[in-house]
């Protein structure tokens, strides 16, 4: 455990870390803070992130200058119809010199992993990255491998109301702590984005190592906050359930994400402590993929983000706000 005086100095490290990491990023991404601020939260709560967008809207340019800017080794598998499990994890193959099969890992063997238009891929092969998301292992013929730490997933998908995709299952979509909708520019930056066409892009260099990743991933659980605070984490997933909209709530494996999400941005904006205000920050990426809404409340146009608003507004905060 670390003292309260080293977390804080801690936390400043993080939230000076996290300021120059927008600032390297912007000069290729135009109006993607939240998302980049979002992302960071996930990697330092050691969770994956679900980006949903249409094409077009740079969320694999945000993937492949996150890698370099945290130093990690970066693979990219770029989903099909006829991509197979064995394309994703890897597999045994026969080997003349030594006459014996051996291993061949597939791209999932890496600290940072794109999945690239993950929902045009079926659900067989969808489920291939399962285990490594959630036990940071891979199972291949029997043998079980562990894949490198830090280990992050950024998995892009198209919206559900284009063609040619499959709808991420449940058990699926749980494995990722955020879903982070990436949108259209604001008319500004879309003009300075044309701009930007004119130069060559900027060369982003590392500003993180696996080593502080891993330090700061150790460190999240160490950031407190009062009691009543857990209180409102629990509430929160409990209204979820209630709402007359949602035929399945948010579970008790949510809440533990909102907690350790909010945790996760305390310590990246500078602070040891986390408050209220963490809580309903990060409330929309933890929530919305996991609640399930009812047919008839999708027939008649009810977005979950409405819900997710109307669940933070309906739950009192209880005692002084901390």
């Amino acid at each position: 455990m670390i003292e309260p005086s080293g977390l804080d100095e801690l936390a400043q490290e993080a939230a000076a870390l996290t300021r120059r990491t927008r600032e390297s990023l912007s000069r290729n991404l135009v109006d993607m803070d939240a998302v980049i601020s979002q992302v960071l939260i996930a990697l330092i709560a050691n969770g994956h992130c679900l980006l949903e967008g249409v094409p077009g809207t740079a969320k694999t340019t945000l993937c492949r200058d996150f890698a370099r800017v945290l130093g990690l080794n970066y693979s990219r598998i770029q989903f099909t119809p006829d991509v197979l499990p064995s394309d994703v994890t890897g597999t045994k193959v026969f080997d003349n010199k030594s006459a014996d099969f051996v291993l061949k890992t597939g791209p999932v063997f890496c600290q940072l992993l794109l999945a690239d238009e993950l929902n045009r891929a079926p659900a067989r092969t969808q489920s291939a990255l399962l285990e490594a998301m959630q036990e940071r292992q891979v199972t291949i013929e029997g043998e079980t491998l562990p894949l490198p730490a830090p280990y992050i997933v950024l998995a892009t998908q198209n919206p559900v109301e284009q063609e040619g995709v499959y709808r991420l299952p449940e058990a699926q979509l749980d494995r990722f702590l955020f879903r982070i909708k990436v949108g259209y520019p604001s008319r500004e930056s879309e003009i300075r984005l044309l701009a930007l066409q004119r130069e060559q892009q900027a060369t982003i260099e590392p500003l993180w190592s696996p080593e502080q990743i891993l330090r700061f991933q150790h460190q999240v659980s160490q950031v407190y906050g009062v009691a009543e605070l857990q209180e409102y984490v629990v509430d929160l997933a409990r209204a979820s359930r209630e709402h007359p909209d949602v035929l399945l709530g948010a579970s008790p494996r949510a809440a533990i994400f909102l907690q350790r999400a909010a945790k996760a941005r305390a310590l990246l904006t500078g602070r040891s402590y986390f408050t209220h205000d963490d809580v309903q920050a990060i409330a929309y990426p933890v929530l919305s993929h996991r609640l399930i809404m009812k047919p008839e409340s999708e027939l008649s146009g009810v977005q979950v983000e409405t819900v997710v608003a109307d669940v933070v507004r309906s739950v009192p905060i209880r005692g002084a706000r901390q």
